[in-house]
Order: structure tokens, then C-alpha cells, then sequence
């Protein structure tokens, strides 16, 4: 997860952020790292960009995007998909 907490820091220009700060089951938004709309739509864009994947039905972004952890479960999964 570490990787992708890296990918999330450069794609949302976090500069004072380090990837060992986020925590796996920390939420991205609101009260976890604050990240708001315009930083869901960079998520999307990390997503496609550097895992190939597209979110086929946005209601699912808010599950998708919760914590790191559900991030890389979702990459996971749908990369089994393709496996």
C-alpha cells in the first residue's frame, strides 16, 4: 500500500504529506485527509493512469475512495478480473 500512497501524495501534490502519515484505514475525505471533489476526480484520473482501471458506476467512488485500503482492494480485484 505503500506504493499507492505514494501515487495518491504525487497525483494530489501533497508535498507535506509522507505516505507513512496516511493511514491504511484513514478516511480520504472530511475528517481523514480533507481531500474534497476536485481531489476525487484526480483519484479517478490515478486510477486510470496508472492501474488501467475505470469506474464503471460512480456511486461506487464514495466505497472506492473511503481509505487507502479500499483503494487497493478495488485495484486488486478488478485486476483479477483481467487476470
Amino acid at each position: 500500500m505503500a506504493d499507492l500512497k505514494a501515487q495518491i501524495i504525487q497525483q494530489l501534490n501533497l508535498q507535506e504529506v509522507k505516505p507513512e502519515e496516511i493511514g491504511n484505514d484513514q478516511p480520504l475525505f472530511k475528517e481523514g485527509l480533507g481531500l474534497d471533489s476536485i481531489d476525487a476526480l484526480e483519484l479517478i484520473v490515478l486510477l486510470q493512469q496508472h492501474h488501467g482501471i475505470r469506474i464503471a458506476n460512480p456511486e461506487d467512488g464514495p466505497n472506492i475512495f473511503y481509505s487507502v485500503r479500499t483503494m487497493a482492494e478495488y485495484i486488486t480485484a478488478e485486476k483479477s478480473k483481467t487476470a
